[in-house]
């Protein structure tokens, strides 16, 4: 339960932030466009900040001796999750775009937003290999996750540049920087050793987790919840999403924790809160930019946030009892 009552504490907090997101554009207290603002100062600004803090306080040379294991890490679970996504589809819906839906939601899961919101706060110590261990991710969601499920096929075919520039966003640079801060000699791994710089950056850092759960609830207030809730692959999806996926995942760790007893626990740590984590928000995103409907992906997002307070402590819960965690 040691676990459990600070992650349950933990989700009504990020809970309260969905729902003020979602009472403040239902209420006309912000403009329209506040979502979409809320998301280029997310993207730009708080969440390369928290990265390139995270880095410069924390990576050293020795952390880059461990670096590759929560890399591999990170490639072995997305190698596995990829394409066990694409078989659960199948029964999720029998609409090809809803199925490559479904498939980005069980592949992806909202790791970024709420997996970093989740991570700081409970495990703060594992933090920076986090991010290390979701690098995989996001070369997937690049290469083929975003341009593969959910643009529109004519709109696909991009150049090399296209396909090289995803990789030089804001967050990347913000993790670039961060770790030359971090090697250098006078570096002395706190935020006050940067002076007004590091205040700086931890500042717009701690502002990543609030604005990333208003901007979700603002995100869910846009649909029609009464016809939205009326379509079933919502319900597997996040069935799946929240509970499937993660108790399989549970399975295959105790059992490789049984076979191989030096596997590091952080490891498993970091797959996990990756793994648990509601569906996301880029199914919303991405194709409403292409004028197409996003219907199901916006249930899936507001159910699956919703169980997701239950869910995620009640995972952790499990993992804790059976010794897989550290």
């Amino acid at each position: 339960m040691e676990l459990f009552v600070p992650t349950l504490s933990r989700m009504g907090y990020l809970f309260a932030l969905i729902v003020i997101g979602y009472v403040l554009m239902k209420l006309r207290v912000v403009p329209d466009n506040a979502a979409g603002v809320l998301s280029k100062l997310e993207n730009n600004v708080f969440i390369p900040a928290l990265v390139m803090g995270t880095f410069m306080t924390k990576f050293t040379v020795d952390t880059i001796q461990t670096a590759g294991v929560f890399l591999l890490g990170g490639v072995i679970t997305i190698a596995i999750t990829a394409p066990l996504a694409i078989l659960l589809s199948r029964g999720c819906s029998k609409d090809a775009y809803v199925r490559k839906i479904c498939i980005y939601g069980l592949a992806f899961s909202n790791f970024g937003f709420m997996g970093n919101a989740v991570v700081e706060k409970l495990f703060p110590e594992v933090f920076l290999n986090y991010l290390i261990f979701t690098l995989p991710f996001w070369a997937l969601i690049y290469t083929w996750g975003v341009p593969a499920l959910l643009i529109p096929a004519g709109e696909g075919k991009r150049t090399a540049w296209q396909r090289v520039k995803p990789f030089l966003n804001p967050m990347f640079v913000g993790m670039i920087l961060g770790v030359i801060l971090g090697l250098l000699p006078f570096s002395g791994h706190g935020y006050e050793n940067f002076g007004f710089f590091g205040s700086l950056v931890k500042d717009l850092g701690s502002c990543m987790s609030p604005v990333a759960m208003i901007l979700t609830g603002m995100t869910i207030a846009k649909i029609d919840i009464a016809k939205t809730l009326k379509n079933m692959p919502i319900y597997l999806t996040s069935v799946l999403r929240l509970v499937i996926i993660p108790l399989v995942a549970i399975g295959i760790f105790a059992l490789a924790l049984h076979l191989f007893p030096s596997l590091p626990k952080e490891v498993i740590l970091c797959a996990l809160c990756a793994l648990a984590m509601p569906l996301g928000l880029s199914t919303i995103v991405v194709p409403a930019g292409y004028g197409m409907d996003t219907t199901v992906a916006s249930g899936m997002a507001l159910v699956s946030h919703l169980l997701s307070c239950i869910t995620i402590p009640l995972i952790f819960l499990l993992a804790q009892s059976i010794g897989i965690l550290p």
